[in-house]
């Protein structure tokens, strides 16, 4: 099965033999879905973003205001 990378040197889709994967994201199991690579990435910063899960606890961050 082929497998399809997002190469963020390049910005395009990439095949297994394409650019370092420390440059890539991926693999995702279709060309469309790494094409939406960025899109998803964004999509999951926004969601956790707004997660009160992953919130900052103000208290204990005071010690970073010294």
């Amino acid at each position: 099965m082929t497998k399809f990378w997002y190469c963020l040197d390049h910005h395009r889709v990439e095949l297994p033999d394409g650019c370092h994967n420390s440059h890539r994201l991926g693999p995702y199991p279709t060309e469309a879905d790494a094409e939406r690579a960025l899109e998803k990435v964004k999509e999951r910063n926004e969601a956790w973003d707004n997660d009160p899960r992953f919130k900052d606890d103000p208290v204990n961050d005071e010690h970073l205001e010294d």
